[in-house]
């Protein structure tokens, strides 16, 4: 071993007993990392790979949380990031105040944003941003004289956050039985019902359709629907076409708040700037995060129509919400400079050709392993499933784990997925937009290893 090597391996030892020691980790194992310590400390990155204390890279094919669009080392948005620190790092938007990027950012969200959705409350992330959503509609409502209307329709398999409101809407068992912390007035549906939708009360599975929790609870009580254009955490689920105008038509039909999630789906990750683009839907309210900095900055919104923000702008009190770090103007800056290299770059162009070549490779696992299916993609946000007979149907025994034990295949491998699914079966791949084919090719080749050895732990 060299003694960079020796140096190295000395420094992950201390940094992982701090760890143990001092850091809780968020959605981890707290007993396995006081026993193991952490999975690995991240030092550097630069594109699409990152690199430990130990001095070895990963192919990071989940944009860290599905956040890093622009991949990491990008020094316009380091710089961006210290111009404004070095002028002004951060003031309180409170009592009125505000700050030239944040403004400017409001600007040009408005510009790239569907339809009417012309204004921003600024949050720190995805989780405020939804759970700001949240409060806005019902805000609205009561001050349209409706304060009846407060429930929420979420989805099953939906993922909105972990504040407490975010994490009710949440519909992943773990998350929303997680300390009891949830709000009254959210109900469930189920996902992509799309005759049920239309009115089709004959549809299989009608009674847990959106239409019929509207029509059992009562269009008057309903502030809101809440939904991902694309599910995220919950599976990587893309709604069949018409869906999401099938529900832009029950919220208009019902007089009910279109609230898009688009934490995960905006700015460039499914192939259009927002997930809705890709099937013309105009949302009343929509979430934004992560890729708006591109995992630079701590920045969140919520988008508003105009009706939405002019019937707010009449309320002349203090509206108690906020954050210290709504509209921060160094992470505005930030965001600023991360949309401009977006449209410089053509960075969705890029995106939907990537997509192509994503698609060849899924296509190429499913070819080649039996276990590998339903795959899919869009933009670059993909998964693949893993089923012992697919034919069939048939699911791996419980106590196989099929995607972590992939997925930590991939990562002995030197590449970051990520597993999901209620039966742990599901693999999620979304690289940075700024991945070229080289690098598909790589991740693909890493994949097939990763699948090949885990088919030969089952003989």
């Amino acid at each position: 071993m060299t003694t960079k090597n020796t140096h190295q391996s000395s420094k992950t030892a201390k940094l992982a007993e701090l760890d143990k020691k001092h850091f809780l980790h968020p959605a981890s194992n707290p007993k396995a990392v006081v026993d193991n310590g952490p999975a690995v400390i991240f030092a550097e990155g630069k594109g699409v790979t990152v690199t430990s204390t130990d001095g070895i890279e990963y192919i990071d094919g989940m944009s860290m949380l599905w956040n890093v669009n622009l991949g990491h080392g990008n020094q316009e948005l380091a710089e961006a990031g210290n111009q404004q620190l070095s002028t002004l790092a951060c003031t309180s938007q409170f009592k009125a105040f505000s700050n030239e990027p944040a403004i400017l950012l409001a600007e040009k969200l408005a510009s790239l944003a569907p339809g009417d959705l012309n204004s921003v409350f600024y949050t720190s992330g995805g989780s405020e941003s939804n759970d700001t959503a949240i409060k806005l509609a019902r805000f609205y409502w009561e001050l349209k004289g409706k304060p009846a209307k407060r429930k929420f329709i979420a989805l099953n398999n939906a993922y909105h956050g972990v504040t407490v409101a975010a994490q009710t809407a949440t519909g992943l068992s773990a998350y929303h039985h997680f300390s009891g912390s949830n709000i009254e007035g959210v109900v469930r549906a189920t996902a992509y019902l799309l005759d049920s939708e239309k009115g089709d009360k004959n549809a299989p599975n009608y009674e847990s359709s959106i239409r019929a929790t509207i029509e059992r609870e009562g269009a008057d009580t309903i502030a809101g629907i809440i939904i991902e254009p694309v599910q995220g955490a919950g599976g990587v689920n893309i709604p069949p076409d018409g869906y999401l105008q099938a529900v832009r038509q029950l919220c208009d039909e019902f007089n009910i708040l279109f609230l898009a999630d688009e934490v995960i789906c905006g700015f460039g990750r499914t192939g259009k700037m927002f997930g809705v683009n890709n099937w013309d839907v105009v949302p009343d309210m929509m979430s934004i995060a992560k890729g708006l900095t591109s995992g630079y900055g701590q920045l969140g919104g919520v988008m508003l129509n105009d009706e939405i923000k002019q019937t707010i702008s009449s309320f002349d009190a203090v509206v108690p919400h906020g954050f210290t770090y709504s509209g921060h103007p160094t992470a505005c800056a930030i965001a600023l400079k991360n949309l401009e290299i977006i449209e410089r770059d053509q960075i969705i162009g890029n995106v939907k050709s990537m997509e192509l070549e994503l698609k060849k490779g899924l296509k190429y696992l499913e070819e080649k392993h039996s276990i590998v299916t339903n795959c899919r993609a869009i933009g670059l946000l993909a998964a693949f499933e893993l089923y012992e007979d697919p034919a069939s149907g048939k699911l791996f025994d419980p106590t196989v784990f099929p995607a972590n034990a992939v997925v930590d295949a991939c990562f002995e491998r030197q590449l970051i997925l990520r597993a999901l699914g209620a039966h742990n079966q599901i693999i999620a791949i979304a690289p940075p937009l700024i991945i070229n084919k080289e690098e598909i090719n790589k991740m693909i080749q890493i994949i097939d290893e990763a699948i090949t050895a885990f088919k030969e732990t089952l003989n």
